[in-house]
């Protein structure tokens, strides 16, 4: 209760930290907040064409290749961005955290917050390839009631990018090369995240190896994602329980980590 009530305290304080980074995003950019809705577009037309002709000929995977792989690209693309600015916060915050207090935690949530803002806008990119599809193609993607429960795999990937933000952040005041072993990482699971191939598509020599793909906590997000609005389908009742375990416990551990390790910060940074 002593915390809930310490970030009811700093709601405001958080809201103008999330506008800030929002704005200071595209601060030197001639299209400005345009590049939410062009860099989605223009990477997915791009993959499309690379692996289009491999991994989406046959339908009987996708319904519809470049909607099947823009969901992947939004919800890596989120997971890894929002993290990435999550886990350097508390370093670029130095010199306001040795000057004012602030609960640091703020730090890193307002970084996850603001990228997530973002990504519901980017949807917007998703919501024209729908209704292009739809009415002007015939790979038509499955639209009825079920897109409506869209929300939930978002927000259980909010979930994580917190869990995940907290724990990197934390990582990153002590060890400087966090941050260099953290893009190869995301490097490496850009191709283990089913964005761009349907996991049935590739000859694994073993079940141990699809398992191992299944474990990762995006696949199961991504799939639910796309059960919802592109196949029009109740989204597995696994894939929820495992992600928002997962998250959860993630979310958990970060916290312990964060408020264990805070009162050290200010030596490091």
């Amino acid at each position: 209760m002593k915390y809930l009530k310490n970030f009811y305290k700093y709601r405001f304080l958080l809201y103008e930290i999330v506008r800030k980074n929002i704005k200071l995003q595209y601060r030197n950019s001639v299209l400005g907040v345009f590049w939410t809705f062009l860099q989605p577009l223009l990477t997915t037309l791009v993959l499309v064409v690379v692996f289009g002709g491999v991994f989406g000929a046959d339908r009987s995977y996708t319904v519809n290749y470049p909607i099947y792989l823009l969901c992947g690209r939004l919800i890596y693309e989120f997971f890894s961005q929002s993290t990435k600015r999550a886990m350097r916060s508390i370093n670029n915050s130095a010199s306001v955290i040795k000057k004012v207090y602030v609960p640091k935690y703020i730090y890193p949530l307002s970084n996850v917050l603001a990228n997530f803002v973002t990504f519901l806008i980017s949807l917007l990119v998703l919501v024209c390839f729908i209704v292009f599809y739809y009415f002007f193609t015939d790979k038509q993607p499955v639209i009825n009631a079920h897109v409506l429960l869209a929300f939930v795999p978002i927000v259980i990937l909010l979930i994580l990018c917190v869990g995940v933000g907290l724990i990197l952040s934390t990582l990153a005041v002590f060890f400087k090369d966090i941050e260099y072993l953290y893009e190869v990482f995301c490097m490496l699971l850009f191709y283990l995240t089913p964005i761009f191939y349907h996991v049935d598509q590739l000859n694994l020599p073993s079940k141990i190896f699809r398992y191992a793909l299944m474990g990762n906590p995006l696949y199961s997000i991504t799939e639910m994602f796309r059960s919802c609005v592109l196949y029009g389908e109740m989204f597995n009742m696994n894939h929820l329980l495992y992600s928002l375990g997962f998250s959860l416990a993630t979310v958990l551990i970060g916290l312990y980590v964060f408020y264990k390790k805070q009162d050290k910060f200010i030596l490091h940074i």
